[in-house]
């Protein structure tokens, strides 16, 4: 069977939102999972499935992302997603994803619910070669602890580039000066994010070969 990757999540403080903002949420992360199998459950509970193992952590952060920057007014983002990537088999094509079986649906629903409170992030596969293993948990654990810390301008940066857009790019359409917006990417630890997403590739990469 073809390696996938299963994401389990939530949306954190999603009680917080007005039912306009939880619409627009929902509309936001509709159209980052428009390429990817995807179902809601439970008002603020999805799964994802993206059939590269390697893009999954990408489109992840790029959900994070939209939602942390969902509420421009505030400061600190109110509203996150907590999150599991599994990383194993699975047999495709999947009709519902809240009933498929396979390593990635697995290690992705176990894995989630024994998340702290403090978690955000957690990815896993069925590797038995303990240095991938190891290096996917490290990753995981530096990309939230970056995430935690970011301000919602910081956020909205990040999802431009995180999407290939150049400063230059970035800056014109968030309206903003090149200088605010180096300050934003430097701040944010912008070159740490997408070192550890290159590296994150090269792992899941090194399962599949």
């Amino acid at each position: 069977m073809p390696k996938a990757s299963v994401i389990t999540a939530d949306i954190v403080n999603s009680t917080r939102l007005s039912k306009a903002e939880l619409k627009k949420l929902m509309n936001v992360l509709t159209s980052v999972f428009k390429e990817h199998q995807y179902e809601f459950f439970r008002g603020d509970s999805f799964q994802v499935l993206v059939k590269k193992p390697a893009d999954a952590l990408t489109v992840l952060l790029a959900a994070r992302l939209a939602t942390m920057k969902l509420l421009p007014a505030q400061t600190m983002p109110v509203t996150d997603i907590r999150a599991s990537i599994g990383i194993g088999n699975v047999k495709l094509p999947v009709r519902a994803l809240q009933t498929a079986g396979g390593e990635a649906f697995v290690l992705s629903g176990r894995n989630f619910d024994k998340m702290t409170k403090e978690e955000r992030l957690i990815v896993t596969c069925n590797e038995s070669n303990e240095t991938v293993a190891v290096g996917l948990k490290v990753i995981a654990c530096f990309i939230d602890y970056l995430f935690q810390r970011l301000t919602v301008k910081q956020a909205a940066v990040v999802l431009e580039l995180l999407m290939n857009h150049t400063q230059t790019e970035t800056a014109r359409r968030l309206k903003k000066s090149q200088a605010t917006i180096n300050k934003h990417v430097q701040s944010a630890g912008w070159v740490q994010i997408e070192m550890l997403l290159k590296n994150y590739k090269l792992l899941v990469n090194s399962i599949q070969d």
